[in-house]
Formats: structure tokens, sequence, C-alpha cells
């Protein structure tokens, strides 16, 4: 049985924690699962702490471009070898991957819990994910755990699958109690398919406190911020939007960084500066419904891209965790991405908010009133594809795959990593062979579909990358 298990009081929970800095550890991607059968043995499991002076650089990241040289994570290959992502069936992360955004991505609720009301794809994916993390790496012991102070005990015979099907359900029941359609039949399912015994009892109990741990650590997590009706801006380059989306999300409680505004993107181009003119003019002739120079290549790029991120990230990435690694890799690397793809989207909207500049569909029709002797306005002209309803800096397409890029990169130990997305919107499947063409796909197609300036990209990029690396430099430690 689980020690500890019996009373969550007992478990002193503490924020993303950081550890001590310049320690190397292999990173293992495809390593065989332990012994099932092994002697029933418990192992004392050390707490994350908190030690606040463990700083990796004044800019908040750790080893620039070349990947990380210590804290956990060895540094990017210099010589790098390619690594295909092959897919090869789903598994108990993957599975309640898909049942997790199933459940989150339901019509929001006008009562119930906060997330029922407010649901965050990746915030609430994240924390289902860090669940199943921390049951697994009681398990094995091979991972440092997330938010537990005090030494937790748990046998290494514990069903893994078990473990994760209960950290899962959980969380889900804790976040969604009133969409327990979406997610109990599987968690019925799937222990049924285990065998009866010790295993799979403590499993289960290992899962169950972890998700209790969790659902405490985010707690009144800030997305239930009563907010003023928006006002849109009427003056230059101010944005015009009405009832904006996400207004809620600068104010949801980051799992790693210290706040929402630690990497506040830096001010946009003022619109007399020649930056700013370039941009405007590159949009403008790109990505227009008429009369644009893009090509259909460049046009089906902009269209893959504007599927629902809400389900093209989940379905997509869940790929990662579809491979023949070990159980315990799967859920870490899921973790990770999740956690990290929340953490960016939470500070770009900071950013968002802060600044609420115009869109393209705004600006080029403005354009007289921008002060700028080299952009001319165009009355008639609009995006070839629809644009969100959210200010244009800086690009939370840029911030997020930049995030995702940066933490691939750095698990993997090389940007040769070679992977296929697809997208409900076009039906197409692209071929990636490298984590930074991702982000350049994704950078030309805001561009081509007239929702983006390129600068607004090139910001949103540099905050996803700060964010990847702060949390990485401080979590997901081998044990």
């Amino acid at each position: 049985m689980l020690a500890e298990s019996s009373s969550l009081d007992r478990l002193a929970l503490v924020e993303f924690g950081a550890i001590t800095p310049n320690v190397d550890f292999p990173v293992h991607i495809f390593p065989e699962e332990k012994p099932m059968n092994q002697p029933k043995s418990k192992r004392a499991l050390p707490g994350l702490l908190i030690a606040a002076s463990a700083f990796v650089s004044g800019c908040g990241g750790g080893g620039g471009g070349n990947g990380f040289s210590g804290a956990g994570f060895a540094p990017v290959a210099t010589t790098p070898a390619p690594v295909k992502i092959q897919v090869t069936g789903p598994n108990p992360v993957s599975q309640w991957n898909e049942v997790a955004i199933d459940t989150i991505n339901q019509p929001a609720a006008t009562t119930g819990t906060a997330a029922e009301q407010r649901p965050s794809d990746a915030v609430d994916l994240a924390a289902v994910h860090l669940a199943i993390y921390n049951a697994l790496a009681a398990i094995t012991g091979k991972y440092q755990l997330y938010g537990i102070t005090v030494p937790v005990e748990v046998g290494a015979d514990a069903s893994q699958p078990a473990a994760v099907a209960a950290a899962a359900r959980g969380v889900l029941n804790g976040l969604f109690p009133n969409r327990s359609g979406q997610y109990q039949d599987a968690y019925v399912r799937a222990l049924a398919s285990i065998e009866e015994g010790s295993a799979k009892s403590q499993g289960v109990e290992v899962g169950n406190v972890m998700a209790r741990a969790i659902l405490t650590l985010r707690a009144d997590d800030g997305r239930s911020v009563v907010l003023a009706p928006y006002v849109p801006g009427t003056a230059p380059g101010r944005f015009r939007g009405v009832n904006p989306v996400n207004r809620f999300g600068p104010y949801i409680k980051p799992y790693a960084l210290e706040s929402a505004s630690q990497f506040r993107t830096p001010p946009p181009p003022a619109l007399d500066s020649e930056p700013y003119a370039a941009d405007f003019n590159e949009t403008r002739l790109l990505g227009g419904a008429v009369g644009s120079t893009r090509t259909s290549e460049q046009l089906e790029i902009a269209r893959f891209h504007t599927e629902p991120p809400n389900r093209f990230w989940p379905r997509n990435l869940r790929r990662f965790a579809m491979t023949d690694g070990a159980l315990v890799d799967q859920a870490r690397l899921m973790a990770m991405l999740f956690a990290i793809e929340a953490d960016a989207g939470i500070a770009c909207f900071e950013s968002k908010y802060h600044y609420e500049t115009w869109r393209p569909q705004s600006a080029i029709p403005l354009a007289d009133t921008d002060g700028n002797p080299a952009t001319v306005p165009d009355t008639a002209w609009k995006p070839i594809v629809p644009t969100p309803n959210h200010p244009e800096y800086p690009a939370a397409h840029a911030c997020v795959s930049a995030a995702v890029a940066e933490t691939l990169k750095t698990y993997y130990r090389t940007e040769q990593v070679e992977f296929s997305f697809d997208s409900t919107v076009t039906g197409t499947t692209h071929a990636f062979a490298s984590t930074k063409a991702l982000v350049d796909e994704v950078r030309g197609a805001r561009i081509y579909g007239g929702m983006h300036f390129r600068n607004s990209l090139v910001r949103g990029e540099e905050l996803g990358i700060n964010v990847a690396q702060w949390t990485l430099a401080r979590n997901f430690q081998a044990r």
C-alpha cells in the first residue's frame, strides 16, 4: 500500500521547483520498461523542492540555441543523428490524452466548476498529464516528482496502466464532474482489462493520490477572474475586436513561470517606423483574399494551420506518445509538452492584452491613419482566412509552435526530429524534417493567411523558446 496516501494533508505541496543546476543526466529516448514482476519492494521518493537560486540566466533560459548543458538534459548534439518518430499504436498515456481532450472540448457551461465554465485546453490537459507523470515517476523511481515535498512510498510492481487511468480520471472528475459521461466508461473499461490483485490496487491508489495532489496545487487557478466588459479601441494601432476570446487567460496561474508577464514581449514597432511598413506590406501582398501574390502551396499551408488549436495540437502531439518507448517516458514527454504549451499560451495572451494591437484586417484598410508614408490604405482588403478574435501581437501560433519545438529539440537532444502533422481543415498531412521546419511553416502560414505581421511571429517564437527553456531547466529531471 502507499504510505501517506490516506491523508492529503500530510503532503506538502508546492509549485514547480528548481533543482541543483549543472548536473548532467542522460536522456533515454526509448528505454526498456522495468520488469513488472520484480519483488514487492517499496521505494522512498524524495520530493521536488523550491530552490530560488537556480536561475539559469538573466533571460530565464538555459544555454541559448544549443539546448541545455545541465539541470538534467544533455546538450543538443552538434552533429545530430536524426530521430524519426515511428507511431506504433496507442497506449494508456495516449488513450487518456484523447479521452481528456474530448472531455475538455465540450461546450462551456454557464454553471458548474471553473473549468466547466471556462475550459482551457492546454491548461487542463497539462493537469491531467502531470498527474499521470507523477504516478509513473513514483512507481518507476526514474524521474523527480512534481509538487510533492515529502517522501512517498509505492511498490515498484504497481500497475502502471491502472495508475495512468486513476490519475487521469481523478483530475478529470475534479475539473469536470458534470462531464463524467466523457471519461467514466473509459475508466471502467481500463480497470476491467487489468488483472485483479495488489499491483492493480496499488496502481489505482498512487494514481488517485497524484490526481488529488495536482488538483490541490491548481485550485483557484485564476480563471474565475471577473472582467469588465471589453471596450474596443478606436485609436490607430488599437485592437478593434468585440468580445474578444480568452481574456481570462493572462490571469491563470502558470505551471512553471514565476508570473504570466515574466517573458512579456517588447513593444511592437511604432506605426510610423520602417519595420512596421515592411511587415504591413508583406502581409498586404501575401495575405489578402483578392489580388494576392501568394502561391497555391502557400494558401494550403495557411489553411492547414487554421484548424482550431484545441484539437490540432493535442491530436498531433499525441503521436509522440504513441511510439515503442517506456510508458513513463511517454508520460514525461506529454507532461512536458502540455505544461509548456499551457505556460506559453498564458504568457502569450498576457502580452496580447497588455499591448492590444490591431490586426491586419483593421490596419490595412485604416492605413491612412497610421502616420506612415510607406503604407497605403486598401479599404477593400480582407484576409484570405478568418482572423481569430484576439489582439495581434504577439502571435499565439508562434508562441506555441516555438515552445513545442524547443521542448522536442531538448527531449530528443537534436533539432533533426522527423515527424508528421495532419489537419482536418485541408485533409492533408505535412512531413517535417526538423523541429525548426514546423516553426518556419507556422510563421509563413499566419502571414499567408493575412492574420499576422512578421514581427509578431518572431517575437512570439522568442517568448515560446524562453518559456520552454525556463521550464526544462527546472523540471522533469532524472532522479
